[in-house]
């Protein structure tokens, strides 16, 4: 009878024993699991550039119509077209012989006003010697006086007239004004040019440098200069139409001051080098416009950056390594990135992968994310490398 009771005080303790074990592991297995792995960003403020993606025109630097000033008959186009040329070359010769003539003309009538203010001369010079001694009277002196004047005027203007045919016969050769390409002949030989109105011979564009003209609407242009708080040059990168980046950077150099009622937009124009001429007026271009910098600025990658019926915000980790949410100021969007004017110091941990996971006032390890915003967790790198040692174990089986 001992022995059994003996035997039944064993078996209960034996029981609580296995019980209390139970319970312990049951507690470690709820109640102390790993906080979770989330993807961090570590922020710090920086002179942020101010850019818009922008859609523009390429424009010549100058560029000049070539017309015909004088009338006449188009003999000839010199140049060819589509070529480059230099201030002062030939471009079309119109039949010079009509200004010759007039020319010739004007010669004549200066010799004729130049014969008559001699005679005027003489006469005049002859009334005023004897006119001291009474042989003339004063009324012939005056009058060989007066057609002396007016001799001498007869020979300013016949001087002036033959001035004017010269310069018109020098119009028959038809130069460039400016340097740059040339275009197409716009009047064919043998066409009466000139008659009444300049006509249109073609058009020289100097392309050496070029000229992007673009529009920025009034609330961006506003929303700009608030956050333009930093002095920065504002310089532009074209796109070409295939994507590739011209090789050359170009300089805002203008900047209107009147809106255009239709489009409600602001005209601006940069200047863009252009020493090969690859690039061509009239061409369609994107570009990256740099309109200054913006000073004490964050980046956060788009998908830090979260958004309730407050506002936006973000989750951060925290030194105690508790998550805590930050209020913040988001000013625009930049690439993958936002721009964050207010709400983050320097330093901040911003939880930017696993954010599901992140929870206010919870503690979670902070795991630095990659390039792409993914996080490198402990047990993925730990389980990628016995994977690759299985693989090299394999391979030299």
């Amino acid at each position: 009878m001992v022995k059994n009771l003996r035997t039944v005080a064993l078996a209960a303790a034996l029981a609580l024993v296995l019980s209390a074990c139970g319970g312990k592991d049951d507690a470690q297995q709820g109640g102390g699991m790993p906080p979770p792995e989330v993807g961090v960003v570590k922020v710090q403020p920086a002179d942020i550039p101010l850019q818009k993606d922008l859609v523009g025109r390429v424009a010549a630097f100058r560029s000049a119509d070539v017309r015909a000033r004088v009338p006449g008959v188009l003999q000839r186009r010199v140049y060819e077209e589509g070529s480059d040329v230099k201030a002062g070359q030939v471009l079309f010769i119109i039949d010079p012989a009509p200004l010759q003539a007039e020319v010739g003309q004007a010669q004549a009538s200066l010799a004729s006003a130049q014969a008559n203010y001699a005679n005027a001369k003489a006469a005049a010079d002859r009334a005023r010697r004897l006119a001291p001694d009474k042989f003339v009277s004063q009324s012939d002196l005056d009058n060989a006086l007066a057609a002396e004047r007016s001799a001498g005027a007869s020979v300013k203007q016949a001087e002036a007239a033959l001035a004017n045919a010269r310069i018109n016969l020098g119009y028959a050769t038809v130069t460039a004004p400016i340097s740059g390409r040339a275009g197409k002949q716009q009047v064919t030989e043998g066409a009466l040019v000139g008659q009444g109105t300049a006509t249109l011979l073609t058009t020289v564009d100097q392309i050496d440098q070029l000229y992007v003209n673009f529009s920025l609407s009034v609330s961006e242009l506003e929303r700009v200069r608030r956050a333009q708080t930093g002095a920065g040059e504002a310089k532009v990168q074209v796109l070409l139409p295939d994507g590739t980046p011209f090789e050359h950077q170009g300089t805002l150099d203008f900047s209107g001051d009147i809106v255009d009622p239709a489009t409600g937009a602001i005209a601006l124009r940069a200047r863009i080098p252009n020493p090969d001429k690859t690039l061509l007026p009239g061409t369609f271009v994107t570009l990256k416009a740099t309109l200054g910098l913006q000073p004490n600025a964050f980046l956060v990658p788009q998908t830090g950056v979260l958004r309730d019926a407050k506002g936006a915000y973000v989750l951060v980790v925290g030194a105690d390594g508790k998550v805590a949410r930050k209020d913040v100021a988001v000013d625009r969007q930049q690439g993958g990135n936002w721009v964050v004017t207010s709400g983050l110091t320097a330093g901040d941990q911003v939880v930017v992968s696993g954010v599901q996971r992140a929870q206010p006032g919870q503690p979670a390890k902070a795991t630095p994310a990659n390039a792409a915003g993914q996080a490198q967790p402990a047990a993925a790198k730990a389980e990628a490398g016995k994977d690759q040692a299985a693989k090299d174990q394999g391979s030299k089986d």
